[in-house]
């Protein structure tokens, strides 16, 4: 998946050849699929029957180690705010270190011996091994090195930002950190063979489990950034159409001439997309009804609702509310243009969410009934 998702982003990243944050996320991608390819124990396995070389398993998933470390410290300088040239110079110095370093992996494994394969236990057997020793020591030091600074930077950024970005560089800093701790523990088991010492289950049992949670932290941490602004645009959408419910009821049915109102099915409809057709289609029954708001009929609401504790803002809405349904009964029941059609309501467009709250309210219902009943009554 991760070499899908790389290849998918290849097109963009020729479109944009100098788009350094987009060349290292490709480089992550790659790496990160190769590794999860070449470290299983069967790839390991399979690659030194392959080619022949005892251990060839080993230089390989090493290097791609080491690419995928300094991929991820490329993308991390890349990704934050910092001064153009600042960036430049840190991502030159990344690549040519950990470019080097791969280099050197090469370089160590070709020079040393290793004549007995060990597709598990490689580090702790060959621990004290002249070149292989320091083929060793040098991919723990430089993924260790990468992840420490990768993570110290993503909470040092943590503290500017907010948000899912926040979210999501809080989740990186200790995902960092635990591979971190997994080049820490198999480092002392390789120091303790150069002593004497055998801490082997370091290798074999105790660091192998660190790896499934620094791949999910460190998958969520990239993911929640990039997809948290949409969860919350969508979270957003669905609160207001919920909170739009009790006026959509009222005025759905409400026959709005020259307004055309294309049907969008709830269920392959995007939230924020339905939300601005509801909000378009409640506006225009509302202009539909100004003809029929009658402002006397507004301004006994509002004495009515301030008489019983509303401040002047619920008031006015309370107010416009119950207007509205007394104009829309009054729609209902005049077939031609009503009598007091000079008298339109001029007051701005209301904000919704409060008017719907306010139809949804017991004052206005009375309201609407007392004035409904007091219209319908012989004079």
């Amino acid at each position: 998946m991760l070499l899908f998702v790389c290849g998918m982003k290849i097109p963009a990243m020729m479109r944009r050849r100098h788009d350094t944050l987009l060349r290292a996320a490709c480089l992550l991608l790659f790496s990160a699929g190769c590794l999860m390819i070449f470290a299983a124990p069967d790839s390991i396995t399979k690659l030194n029957q392959l080619s022949g070389i005892p251990n060839l398993a080993a230089p390989v998933v090493y290097a791609t180690t080491t690419a995928f470390s300094g991929a991820t410290l490329l993308l991390i300088v890349n990704w934050r705010p910092a001064p153009a040239e600042q960036t430049q110079q840190w991502s030159r110095m990344c690549v040519m270190a950990y470019g080097l370093c791969i280099l050197a992996l090469g370089a160590l494994f070709w020079v040393g011996k290793t004549p007995v394969t060990q597709p598990t236990l490689f580090d702790a057997y060959y621990a004290t091994t002249p070149y292989i020793r320091e083929m060793i020591v040098t991919y723990l030091v430089a993924q260790g090195m990468a992840m420490a600074t990768a993570s110290a930077l993503c909470w040092r950024w943590s503290r500017e930002v907010h948000g899912s970005l926040r979210a999501g560089l809080r989740i990186l800093a200790p995902a960092y950190l635990i591979i971190v701790c997994y080049d820490a523990l198999r480092l002392t088991a390789v120091a303790a063979r150069w002593t004497g010492h055998n801490l082997d289950f370091l290798i074999d049992r105790v660091t192998p489990p660190l790896a499934a949670p620094a791949c999910i932290l460190g998958a969520l941490g990239f993911v929640l950034p990039l997809t948290g602004p949409r969860i919350a645009e969508t979270t957003r959408a669905i609160h207001q159409l919920w909170l739009l419910a009790p006026l959509w009821r009222a005025l759905q049915d409400i026959s709005t001439p020259g307004a055309i109102r294309a049907p969008l099915p709830w269920w392959r409809t995007p939230p924020a997309v339905l939300l601005t057709a509801r909000k378009t289609a409640l506006y225009d029954s509302i202009l539909a009804l100004t003809p029929y708001c009658d402002p006397t009929a507004r301004e006994a609401a509002y004495c009515q609702a301030r008489r019983q504790g509303d401040d002047e803002d619920r008031a006015a809405v309370t107010a416009d509310a119950a207007m509205i349904l007394i104009a829309r009964e009054q729609q209902r029941t005049t077939p031609g243009p009503p009598p007091h059609a000079t008298h339109s309501w001029t007051r701005r467009p209301p904000d919704l969410i409060p008017l719907s709250r306010s139809f949804a309210s017991p004052v206005v219902r009375e309201l609407n009934s007392r004035f409904v009943l007091a219209e319908s009554s012989p004079s």
